[in-house]
């Protein structure tokens, strides 16, 4: 899962909510900080498309959510093992 974070107005037209509805999933805690968006400053906040969107449909099951972003990030660069040189020699 490569995460697709977008602005607001991308964010509303992409997912069919208003920016009023995702600022208020925000403030009341529903989309969580680092996992559905990201405040990149004061005035910028981006969102998270592909797991906004599968918490959408999965709002009556966490668990399934659970796992996707779990998957999200398992993915992140951040969280992939370092290869190191013996191991990258022994592979060729």
């Amino acid at each position: 899962m490569i995460a697709h974070f977008a602005s607001k107005q991308e964010a509303s037209q992409y997912l069919q909510l208003s920016g009023t509805t995702l600022k208020r999933y925000r403030l009341q805690g529903l989309l969580i900080e680092g996992i559905h968006w990201v405040r990149i400053n004061s005035r910028c906040i981006r969102y998270n498309l592909d797991l906004i969107q599968d918490w959408l449909h999965n709002r009556h099951d966490p668990i399934a959510h659970q796992r996707a972003i779990e998957v999200y990030q398992a993915n992140l660069l951040s969280n992939q093992k370092k290869t190191t040189r013996r191991s990258a020699k022994s592979q060729n």
